[in-house]
């Protein structure tokens, strides 16, 4: 297979690199220390046709993976708090919303999401229930031809600024277990909606995330059929693991970058301390596990757009392109020695982001698993 870009993906690969160098990167540490939702940057990746890039025609794009994960690549590289924001209006935050909404609902919100107008989440995770969605308590149930949520949900993505939430719920018991959860849309302003303040985190600190609570909550509708939740959620689950993936390369190499520039600039005992042995042996652990993720990347995404299954490659991928951030991150932050260690550099900004990438798109721990099981299958 060939992993040689197109004349198009290079384009949308420079369009989103100068998008990331001249507008987002001199903002990324402001927006790290008065964390606030990016506003300005978010419009302007609309305006740049992020969030349309992966529907199909005539409301979307009807780009390709490579092509998304290329332009989520460039975003992270400028800010992983940015491209956050970002990546959940372009997948989870929209997703649904374009694949079921019908009618009035849709005309009035799918072309407004998909140019970053309306602003969307999507609500899982809750306070006794992660990686175990069988455990969720949220429930929905019908009251007179209108669907009414119930519940807490918590670690929502975009949530203090979101218009619309995707609210996974369960609508009854059930001998499937798969036809536990349903998939909602609320919107803002809806009955019994409460956003609580954002969660202070360590780091991705302007992809503001908060609590959210659903008291008798009306559903403006239900998304696709009853029951189907948990089957819609994995067809999209490798395209979430291998968005992750992508930031994580795109982080990474913002930190190969600084550290190499800085391995040059900086003199010890009469030389650039890229000179040294064991600098090199950092730098090119670093330079072998980017290249090695991306093309983890580039396979599972190659793939996709073939229309083969790459749920285990999917998993490989981000398991592997997240795992290697972090550790890349650490690195880039004993090259910078004391400095690694200073909010001056953006390296330690990188090094606390990146542990986010560990827990989104599935833990380490999970993807393990998945990995295991699809091997002994």
């Amino acid at each position: 297979m060939d992993f040689t870009l197109t004349d198009e993906q290079q384009a949308i690969r420079e369009l989103f690199q100068s998008f990331a160098t001249k507008e987002i990167r001199p903002v990324a540490a402001e927006l790290d220390t008065e964390p606030r939702f990016p506003g300005e940057l978010f419009a302007r990746a609309g305006e740049l046709g992020f969030f349309a890039m992966r529907y199909p025609e005539p409301e979307g794009a009807g780009l390709d993976v490579q092509s998304f994960l290329i332009a989520t690549e460039e975003l992270a590289y400028g800010s992983l708090a940015v491209a956050a924001c970002c990546t959940m209006q372009a997948l989870m935050g929209s997703h649904f919303v374009q694949a079921f909404c019908t009618g009035d609902v849709r005309d009035r919100l799918v072309p407004a999401a998909l140019a970053g107008e309306v602003r969307g989440t999507i609500c899982m995770t809750e306070p006794d229930s992660g990686s175990d969605l069988f455990s969720m308590k949220t429930s929905a149930r019908e009251v007179e031809g209108t669907w009414r949520v119930t519940g807490q949900k918590t670690w929502i993505t975009s949530a203090p600024f979101a218009d619309m939430f995707t609210v996974f719920a369960r609508t009854g018991d059930s001998d499937s277990e798969e036809r536990e959860l349903s998939v909602f849309l609320v919107e803002r302003g809806a009955a019994g909606l409460t956003v609580g303040r954002a969660i202070e985190k360590m780091g991705v600190k302007a992809s503001l995330t908060s609590e959210v609570s659903f008291e008798d909550t009306p559903a403006t509708c239900m998304l696709g059929e009853l029951g189907q939740g948990v089957p819609y959620l994995r067809r999209i689950l490798a395209d979430i693991r291998l968005m992750t993936a992508a930031l994580s390369i795109g982080v990474a190499r913002a930190a190969l970058d600084d550290a190499l520039a800085y391995s040059k600039e900086r003199v010890q005992f009469g030389k650039p301390i890229c000179r040294f042995q064991s600098i090199q042996a950092h730098l090119a652990e670093m330079r072998t596990d980017l290249e090695a993720a991306r093309r983890l990347v580039q396979w599972a995404a190659w793939r996709s757009d073939q229309g083969m299954e790459n749920a285990d490659e999917a998993s490989m991928a981000k398991l592997f392109a997240s795992e290697k951030a972090v550790h890349t991150c650490d690195l880039a932050a004993r090259i910078l020695a004391s400095y690694g260690y200073a909010s001056e550099y953006p390296v330690e900004r990188y090094l606390r982001d990146a542990r986010f990438l560990l827990i989104g798109g599935g833990t380490s721990e999970i993807l393990k698993l998945n990995i295991a099981r699809g091997m002994t299958r």
